[in-house]
């Protein structure tokens, strides 16, 4: 397993990242992606530390390995993973949302199920190359970020009838060695700092769409390929202390431009495979096991949401009153919303015909059902109970560290339960939270987390499993006709 040096080390390379027109030369000390990096490199120290309990012994090896990278094969393996992923989700609140275990998870159940990756072009054993690079991604420790929305050029249409040849990112050439690719993908958080990324398509495709029926593992530094990042916001915060979260977690999210890609057929997976790109995410149970380790991620932010609210209403001296006690009340509700149903998909959770053990999607998809709807009521509860106490705090550090505007600040921003260096470093923290440019990132990245609402309902409405409840209400209907009621 690498340190968190290793990490940053492997950043230098030539990898072409974009920010206001210009390439980044060295990404792990660029003012935009240095915050980041660092965080990430301190999951890995995390990792690597034998007292996390992230480990585990190589099957092969017994070389140690980040267990978050392996596939789970009994109840405990699956236990041990959630463990792992709170560990890692603790050291950034939930505000990395796409931290490596992530897509890391989706390929450690890829794995399990090579069969789902047989077939398709002839010689190429496409079974074969899941297996073996999720072996390198265990062995070397690699972060993946991922790619897997087209770019949204239209949304009426998929890909074949869009102007232009090649939008989203397709088969410009197939050579005996591998093939090049072409276009645009959307939208890689993370991809600017992470070792490689998984390029493929989650929008349901169509026959004519084979050309972009693809799935492929590309190193950052590929030549060809350009990262547009959006705008960063850790170069415009001030300091630690006026935006300690910007300051840390601010996952850049980038357009990836595949100007004529080598991809060598070792990396591809899936490839001029529309059923293909459905099987890999769903037969392979990659979509519940990584949308678990999401939720679990997701359970940990809400966590630290209400405990921030239960700060403020403790610091404003109203944590006893009625009203304030009924809002803090919806917020452990919700927060516990979350946490019980990643414990119930545990508690739910089974081996498949492969032997990889996958979460109770009933309880998942529940949860990422309610994700958009969950997200923002919270933010809602948070800014009632700050109110205007996030607006009236002084507009950077500076202004605590100037002896002639201290006085002020410490006079005339306290509170009973907090001296003003201490206030003021809370509801900046909370404006971080509900009101900066990082904050109304996370709220649009909860809201579409996995899709547009129909999408994530539909997948809750699919793993339900109405049959037993609607077998209820049959049974019900049949107990009684037109008879009398007995008297």
């Amino acid at each position: 397993m690498r340190s968190g040096s290793d990490y940053l080390a492997s950043l230098k390379d030539t990898r072409r990242v974009y920010v206001d027109g210009e390439p980044v030369e060295d990404v792990a000390h660029h003012p935009a992606f240095a915050p980041i990096a660092r965080t990430i490199a301190g999951l890995f120290d995390t990792a690597a530390d034998p007292a996390s309990g992230m480990t585990r012994p190589h099957p092969e090896t017994g070389a140690a390995v980040n267990r978050l990278f392996t596939t789970p094969r009994s109840r405990e393996d699956l236990t041990a993973f959630r463990e792992a992923a709170t560990t890692w989700a603790r050291r950034t609140h939930g505000w990395v949302g796409r931290s490596p275990d992530h897509v890391g998870a989706f390929f450690a159940a890829f794995a399990a199920h090579p069969e789902a990756f047989a077939g398709g072009s002839g010689e190429h054993d496409f079974a074969a190359n899941i297996t073996a690079y999720h072996k390198r991604i265990v062995e070397e420790d690699l972060y993946l970020s991922y790619a897997i929305i087209p770019p949204q050029v239209s949304r009426a249409t998929t890909a074949h009838a869009w102007d232009g040849e090649l939008v989203q990112v397709g088969v410009a050439e197939e050579r005996a060695d591998g093939i090049v690719v072409r276009g645009a993908q959307m939208l890689a958080t993370g991809g600017a700092v992470a070792d490689e990324i998984f390029v493929s398509c989650i929008k349901p495709l169509g026959p004519e769409d084979s050309d972009f029926a693809l799935s492929f593992a590309v190193p950052v530094g590929a030549e060809g390929l350009k990262l547009y990042c959006r705008r960063p916001y850790a170069p415009a915060a001030s300091s630690a202390y006026d935006y300690p979260l910007t300051t840390r977690f601010d996952e850049t999210d980038a357009l990836l431009v595949f100007d004529d890609v080598f991809i060598p057929w070792e990396r591809l997976f899936v490839y001029r495979d529309v059923a293909g790109l459905r099987r890999q995410f769903f037969d392979t149970g990659a979509h519940v096991l990584g949308n678990w380790q999401a939720q679990t991620r997701f359970a940990v932010k809400l966590q630290f949401l209400a405990g921030l609210a239960r700060k403020v209403a403790a610091v404003n001296g109203v944590d006893k009153f009625p009203g304030v006690v009924e809002k803090l009340g919806e917020l452990a509700s919700l927060a516990s919303l979350v946490e019980s149903a990643v414990l119930a998909a545990e508690y739910t959770a089974g081996p498949d015909e492969q032997g990889l053990w996958r979460p109770g999607a009933r309880a998942v998809y529940g949860a990422m059902g309610l994700q958009a709807e969950l997200y923002p009521r919270v933010l809602a509860v948070l800014r009632d109970l700050v109110g205007g106490g996030v607006l009236q705090v002084p507009s950077s550090i500076a202004d605590m560290t100037n002896p002639e505007t201290r006085a002020d600040i410490d006079r005339y921003v306290h509170s009973p339960n907090a001296e003003a260096e201490e206030r003021v470093k809370l509801f900046k923290l909370a404006w971080d939270a509900v009101g900066s440019e990082f904050a109304g990132r996370h709220h649009q990245y909860e809201l579409f987390y996995a899709g547009a609402p129909f999408v994530v309902k539909g997948y809750a409405f699919r793993n339900y499993g109405f049959e037993g409840p609607l077998a209820d209400v049959d049974t019900f209907l049949s107990s009684y006709g037109l008879e009398p009621t007995p008297a």
